[in-house]
């Protein structure tokens, strides 16, 4: 069947005119969409860039001042994230070992949210892992040594969150990206805090 010009415009307009649908990532327990990253600045969007470092592939470097993570890739490579870290007087920088890595992780509030917000008291036990828990879809656990810094490099469902200093201390990443970064590193994989 021969389809005119006038058909062809017809038909472009009626598909154009149909909403949008993102597409929810396959195998997860809550929807994850892989379209919010066109909901989040350009700058912060998730792209293999040049990075000359001495840091040996697999390591992960997170610019806080420029509020940037890097997968260090080998020869001058990197994958760049945007993300989200920590406020004034909430950032830290040193190294660390990923030592826990779990997805939709269970989220408590710290001596420090439950003082600034009490009625995240009713978490006091734990939120469970879902759309709502501010560590969004997967959580890299950072040690010191065998000493649990208390900071992670989690998801986040806040998309306004990203490039900006709006953490107590934790590096966020958009669900999509967090789960990507998952899936490339390890239990061991070192993490440099670069002081901000």
């Amino acid at each position: 069947m021969l389809l005119s010009r006038r058909g062809l415009i017809a038909s472009l307009v009626a598909l154009a005119s149909l909403p949008s649908r993102a597409m929810a990532l396959s195998g997860e327990p809550f929807p994850v969409f892989d379209s919010d990253e066109q909901k989040i600045p350009y700058k912060y969007r998730r792209r293999d860039v040049d990075y000359p470092s001495g840091e040996p592939a697999g390591t992960i470097v997170v610019d806080p001042k420029d509020r940037f993570l890097y997968l260090i890739l080998g020869n001058g490579k990197a994958t760049r994230f945007g993300v989200s870290v920590g406020k004034e007087g909430k950032a830290w920088s040193g190294e660390a070992v990923i030592k826990k890595m779990v997805k939709w992780p269970v989220w408590v509030p710290t001596p420090e949210h439950l003082a600034a917000h009490p009625a995240l008291a009713k978490w006091i036990h734990g939120m469970p892992g879902g759309p709502q828990n501010p560590m969004g879809a997967r959580a890299m656990y950072l040690y010191q040594g065998d000493v649990d810094t208390v900071f992670r490099i989690h998801g986040t469902s806040d998309l306004s969150f990203i490039g900006k200093y709006a953490t107590a201390g934790c590096i966020s990443l958009i669900n999509v990206d967090v789960i990507y970064l998952y899936d490339r590193v390890q239990i061991g994989t070192r993490v440099v805090v670069l002081p901000g």
